[in-house]
């Protein structure tokens, strides 16, 4: 079991009695955890493609170069 999961089922306010409760409450927390770890390699993988494929546009002005 994943650390994360387990201390926070640790440290859960409610106390968990049953083993159906300890059971849903840790099912659920992997669910969000597994859900935030694919959001984080989305982003991740965004991020990296977005930077191959930008461009700089150079602009001049009076006072030097500006660039988006």
């Amino acid at each position: 079991m994943n650390g994360v999961i387990r201390r926070k089922l640790i440290e859960v306010e409610k106390p968990l009695i049953s083993i159906e409760q300890w059971y849903e409450h840790a099912t659920n927390l992997d669910k969000h955890w597994r859900e935030s770890k694919r959001k984080e390699k989305r982003l991740k993988e965004r991020k990296e493609s977005g930077n191959q494929g930008q461009r700089q546009i150079k602009m001049g002005n009076n006072q030097g170069e500006f660039r988006l």
